[in-house]
């Protein structure tokens, strides 16, 4: 019978056919032997040979490794919760499908929680690139983009848009789904009463693969998002505690 893992790792990949068996390999070799794991690949309408490579590295690693796919592309944020959706775990790590977020950080922000074992159940742990291995345009506006987002919503990170996260399943599924609202977890995860922790991990340079983000599809559409995130907090009323009588 197989273990009940405690660990879903998701990640959302688009064509990355070059990226996913030695992403897989360094994901299997970081959580062997810490915590029982999955790995949930949500192949997201790829054109290339992202699914075959994941079914054969499947061969190798075992039954642990789950393959999702969407009939079309959908976007990052379906994606990922496609994948915690199907999760089996209570608590979900994310990571970006193109290698330059790195496996071996996971540890650490299981660490900050106090996994395995007792562990916060209200909290998010958000990775912060410290040293950002790419080009000094996409540097330029993701440092914009956090200051503008932080100072806006107050979400309580230095890099919102890091792919590698780790928090509770049940603490993500309470939260509003929108197209892109993975750029907004942490902001999502405060106004849900939980708490945002950052830890800084490695970033690594993309070595195969192209990125499916330029300019024009983070500016744009992240000011609109942006937008709809204030609408969105400037409407949110909690109890912030409950009792029974």
């Amino acid at each position: 019978m197989p273990i009940q893992p405690e660990l879903s790792v998701v990640i959302p990949v688009k064509d990355e056919a070059e990226n996913v068996a030695n992403l897989a390999a360094e994901i299997h070799a970081a959580l062997k032997g810490v915590i029982p794991f999955e790995m949930i690949f949500v192949d997201d309408g790829s054109s290339d040979a992202t699914a075959e490579r994941i079914l054969a590295a499947r061969v190798e690693l075992g039954d642990h490794l789950r393959l999702l796919r969407h009939a079309r592309n959908a976007g990052q944020s379906a994606a990922v919760a496609t994948g915690v959706r199907h999760a089996r775990a209570p608590w979900i790590a994310t990571l970006d499908g193109d290698g330059q977020n790195n496996p071996a950080d996971i540890p650490k922000l299981l660490a900050r929680v106090g996994l395995p074992g007792t562990a916060d159940s209200n909290v998010l742990v958000n990775g912060h690139r410290v040293s950002r291995q790419d080009t000094w345009l996409r540097r330029i506006s993701s440092r914009v983009a956090n200051t503008v987002r932080g100072g806006l919503l107050n979400d309580n990170t230095p890099d919102s848009g890091c792919g590698l996260k780790l928090l509770p399943r049940e603490l993500f599924l309470r939260l509003p789904y929108f197209d892109h609202m993975h750029r907004f977890i942490p902001a999502l995860v405060i106004r849900a009463g939980g708490q945002v922790v950052s830890v800084p991990v490695d970033h690594r340079p993309r070595v195969a693969g192209r990125s499916k983000y330029g300019l024009n599809n983070r500016l744009w559409v992240g000011l609109v998002d942006l937008l709809g995130m204030i609408w969105l907090n400037r409407r949110a009323r909690s109890p912030q505690q409950v009792s029974e009588e």
